[in-house]
């Protein structure tokens, strides 16, 4: 039989199959898929064949080839990295300027492993009710939005309160799998309940004491709307990890760099102090965003890109 994982808990895979029927499922024994080392062999979105027991379980025997995953570094202590989903058509990055307030770095981070894992990101500015008698933080929303923009990534205001740009939202995610992401606390259990009010997921509160959310969902697991399409819903992500990844070809994940590294002096250049440097001139021109810049070496030196907004 075939199907798709659409929820993992570790050691139990609950796989669609037709007629929206649900299989529960274990792996066959030690199951390893060649070139990937992963606290998981198998991710929420794989595609996989399993063959039915006895007592109504099924045992997957194979996992069919992977179109794109994304990963973050495994929450234990080894080195390992962690699939949270695979073969997936787009990424919503759900970001808030407060309460909590999402860090450049991390957004950085996020589309830099996107990229890097061949998944189209799009950039949802949730709460944006929070600011709309703002003008200070509205101009520092829109200068924000424009860094991102003017380097190709749609950028989306929107509000689950006030129910602003949700139909957007809905149009966006059908009939596409679409992974939901972003730090835990920025509304994505609220977007998704409001973009499709049959859904339920569990919505998390905010600690006070650090305007941080508290962690509501453990595994990534996929839902279907009732308007079409998969949303998979991530854990609030501390972490992304750069996996397999060299650092000279860090800049290439960065549109705005690749566009101009074959202008530098050097053909090995790094962008950190080499001299006629194109990426160093268009930043000190303002051609090329300081907050990016400063991602790209903080990821270079291996920093945790906590930086604020």
């Amino acid at each position: 039989m075939k199907g798709k994982v659409i929820k993992s808990t570790g050691s139990w895979y609950t796989v669609l199959v037709e007629n929206r029927k649900v299989v529960e499922c274990v792996i066959k024994g030690k199951f390893r898929i060649s070139g990937i080392k992963t606290t998981n062999p198998i991710a929420v979105g794989d595609n996989v064949e399993f063959e039915m027991e006895a007592d109504g379980k099924g045992v997957i025997h194979k996992v069919n080839e992977r179109k794109n995953y994304i990963i973050r570094k495994s929450i234990n202590l080894s080195k390992q990295s962690h699939i949270l989903a695979a073969n997936v058509d787009q990424a919503l990055l759900i970001v808030t300027l407060a309460f909590p307030r999402t860090s450049a770095g991390f957004i950085d981070r996020f589309l830099l492993t996107a990229e890097a894992y061949h998944i189209p990101t799009i950039i949802v500015f949730n709460k944006i009710d929070l600011f709309e008698n703002d003008e200070k933080a509205m101009e520092e929303l829109n200068a924000f939005i424009k860094i991102y923009e003017n380097i190709g990534y749609k950028c989306y205001k929107v509000s689950a309160t006030t129910n602003k740009g949700i139909d957007t939202l809905e149009q966006l995610t059908k009939n596409k799998i679409t992974l939901i992401s972003g730090h835990s606390g920025v509304g994505k259990s609220t977007l998704v309940n409001t973009m499709d009010e049959n859904l339920d997921l569990r919505v998390g509160e905010i600690s006070d004491a650090h305007s941080k959310g508290k962690h509501t969902t453990t595994f990534a697991e996929m839902h279907e709307l009732t308007y079409g399409g998969f949303i998979i819903d991530t854990p609030g992500i501390k972490e992304l990890g750069l996996v397999d990844m060299e650092k000279e070809e860090i800049s290439g994940y960065f549109p705005e760099m690749q566009a101009l590294k074959n202008q530098c002096k050097f053909n090995n250049c790094v962008h950190i102090n080499e001299p006629k440097c194109a990426i160093i001139e268009a930043v000190e021109k303002g051609e090329i965003a300081a907050s990016r810049y400063n991602s790209y070496l903080g990821i270079m030196n291996g920093e945790e890109l906590n930086t604020p907004l």
